[in-house]
């Protein structure tokens, strides 16, 4: 069996880096990859799908899970666009996170699923994150960490035994960069992409203690 991470949802590899790093198989699962052709990166393969369709090969011992569902029509940041989109798209975005949550749970690993603020939070069936996080929290895990000096505010639902990272805050200089990100065509990619201090912070308190002791 060969110890494996699963991040779902995730086109940068930026939160399997760590993982990588220290030597454990990671599989980045999303629909903007390739269907057709995998793409391999290290240790870090990159594969298309999402929690619905996709499944993890035979063979792995799965030791941790990220699932970070689209946010676009479920985040306050695009409210004022929600009676234009309507339900179908809310039953999606919905559909899409409790995919996650129920692969993740079911994985026996520790795991959590990312949002940000917004209407999951107040859905019943959902319920409210287990933890509110900032990206400047953790931006003392990264190589630059005035990178990550900015707030978005964003929940958490954990399980598994997962643990919350310590905290190593920097000062928010940037403020709320991702609010103020000009339209692009990318735009919901970047500000999508998991902060490389938080990435860091994750796996050095939920990857097994054989790995954090072998990245230390």
């Amino acid at each position: 069996m060969r110890d494996a991470a699963i991040f779902l949802y995730d086109k940068t590899g930026i939160a399997a880096r760590p993982w990588a790093e220290a030597g454990i198989e990671c599989w980045c699962v999303d629909t903007q990859h390739s269907i057709r052709r995998d793409r391999k990166e290290g240790l870090i393969n990159f594969v298309w799908g999402d929690a619905r369709s996709w499944r993890p090969p035979a063979g792995l011992n799965i030791v941790f899970v990220g699932s970070m569902s689209p946010c676009t029509d479920v985040t306050l940041a695009g409210a004022r666009d929600f009676e234009k989109k309507g339900g179908i798209l809310l039953r999606d975005a919905i559909e899409l996170f409790e995919a996650g949550r129920q692969c993740a749970a079911w994985s026996g690993a520790p795991y959590f699923c990312e949002n940000p603020v917004g209407v999951l939070s107040g859905l019943p069936h959902i319920g409210k994150p287990d933890y509110y996080i900032h990206p400047c929290h953790y931006a003392g895990y990264a190589d630059d960490p005035a990178e990550d000096a900015y707030t978005k505010k964003t929940g958490l639902w954990v399980g598994n035994g997962f643990v919350l990272p310590e905290k190593k805050p920097v000062d928010p200089l940037l403020g709320s960069k991702m609010w103020l990100m000009a339209p692009s065509s990318d735009r919901a990619d970047r500000r999508s992409a998991t902060p490389a201090g938080l990435s860091k912070a994750l796996f050095l308190f939920n990857a097994p203690e054989r790995y954090r002791r072998l990245a230390a």
